[in-house]
């Protein structure tokens, strides 16, 4: 019987060393030029939307006018004239003669206007000098202004919550708005560049103070501002529903929040403008309220990095290692003649700790309860993994089953291992 053997096929030729190297090289190159225009995607085009500039003059805006003349120009000076009267009573100004009050008028803005042969339709802002006006509004104090306050404005739509990522109305709108006379000192971000990535709803949700204190400490802000605008549409050139609420802190804390309702998409610049002057002044009656006043947290001052509560913890802590510290210095003193003093000496250790982190909120909390465990010389996390499970090593002042134990008196569910811990809430 003859065995068969099957034929064997020649290996393919391995390409030489420098074609590989070559392939290598272009792939890499391929790959960061791939990564190269992707980050550029994110930050390139027309993102942003400059701030007017900021003055103090009174701008008065919304008033509407209707008014005929002998042709189109004549009805539109007649037009401007009525709005500086109607603008000046808005402000609850004097009765003064017509030439007085425009001689006061440093400019006016058009909102929207239609032009016939004979007849004027719009809606004006006025802006009176202050300088001019106060004699007649009397000193025109507004109270001291509030700490720099970082604006970030949210806009939701159809499920999509956006800030600088796109150019939209309710950014453009605070883009346009004019804080003079606003007690609010607000710090408007334009958005363009890099700051459409690190600035984005995700920031608002975030609650760890070292996060915060980036952001604010590159726009030179105490606090952080965010008024949110779910604009619903009902069906394509139909109304317009807007559901504005006035949040601040980094906490995102809630203000206050009201309902408008464009009449068309064509009217939601109108309704919008309306909308932040109506935010602004719930900002600044909550600074008249002592609200707004900038976070403890936030400051750079050592003594006011963390929570009130948890600088207290700390305080007991440092407060039992005095005691511990004092006991240990008293049985030195009293010599080998005082009899036998129960002081014995716990030899610091260190553990492995593994916590589920979901957050960077959670994180701190962990951290902070953790460090007020009594006998807990130092606790810092060696990895992180948000959405996951994190580790911390932790210094402590006798056994890995003693730190089990103390943890439990803390509320917390703990696994124990063969030299580590697992903790969860």
């Amino acid at each position: 019987m003859t065995a068969s053997f099957p034929t064997l096929r020649p290996l393919p030729t391995l390409p030489s060393r420098p074609i590989a190297r070559f392939a290598l090289g272009i792939a890499m190159f391929v790959a960061l030029a791939f990564g190269f225009a992707m980050l550029a995607a994110q930050i390139a085009g027309d993102r942003g939307i400059a701030p007017v500039a900021s003055t103090s003059d009174i701008d008065v805006g919304g008033v509407e006018v209707d008014v005929r003349g002998d042709d189109a120009e004549d009805a539109r000076e007649k037009g401007w004239s009525e709005a500086q009267t109607l603008a000046w009573k808005k402000i609850n100004g004097p009765d003064l003669p017509q030439s007085t009050i425009e001689s006061m008028v440093s400019a006016v803005v058009i909102e929207r206007e239609l032009i016939g042969p004979k007849r004027y339709r719009a809606t004006l802002g006025v802006v009176f000098d202050r300088s001019r006006a106060a004699q007649y509004l009397g000193s025109g104090e507004r109270g001291p202004p509030s700490a720099p306050m970082l604006l970030l404005p949210v806009t939701a739509s159809a499920g999509t919550f956006t800030m600088y990522e796109v150019r939209n109305p309710w950014q453009r709108a605070w883009a346009e708005f004019n804080p003079g006379t606003s007690r609010v000192n607000y710090v408007r971000p334009s958005g363009a560049g890099g700051e459409s990535v690190l600035l984005n709803h995700g920031q608002t949700m975030r609650r760890s103070r070292a996060w915060w204190r980036v952001i604010l400490d590159q726009f030179g802000a105490a606090d952080v501002l965010v008024p949110v605008a779910r604009l619903e549409y009902s069906y394509p050139g139909g109304p317009v529903k807007g559901v504005f609420t006035a949040r601040y802190g980094p906490d995102n804390r809630y203000l206050d929040s009201f309902t408008m309702t464009a009449d068309s998409p064509d009217a939601l610049p109108e309704m919008l403008d309306q909308a932040v002057r109506r935010v602004d002044t719930i900002f600044q009656t909550a600074l008249a309220d002592g609200k707004l006043r900038p976070d403890p947290t936030l400051s750079e001052d050592g003594a006011s990095l963390m929570d009130p509560a948890i600088a207290r913890l700390i305080q007991i802590g440092r407060a039992i290692e005095a005691r511990e510290a004092a006991i240990a210095a008293g049985a030195a003193e009293q010599g080998p003649d005082a009899g036998p003093i129960e002081a014995p000496t716990a030899v610091v250790s260190s553990y492995v700790v593994q916590f589920a982190s979901p957050d960077a909120a959670s994180i701190d909390a962990t951290l902070a309860m953790v460090r007020s465990v009594p006998g807990v010389r130092g606790a810092a996390t060696t990895s992180l993994a948000f959405g996951g499970t994190s580790v911390m090593t932790v210094s402590y002042a006798g056994t890995l089953s003693q730190l089990a134990g103390a943890l439990r008196a803390r509320g917390l569910n703990v696994q124990q291992g063969s030299d580590a811990l697992l903790i969860s809430r």
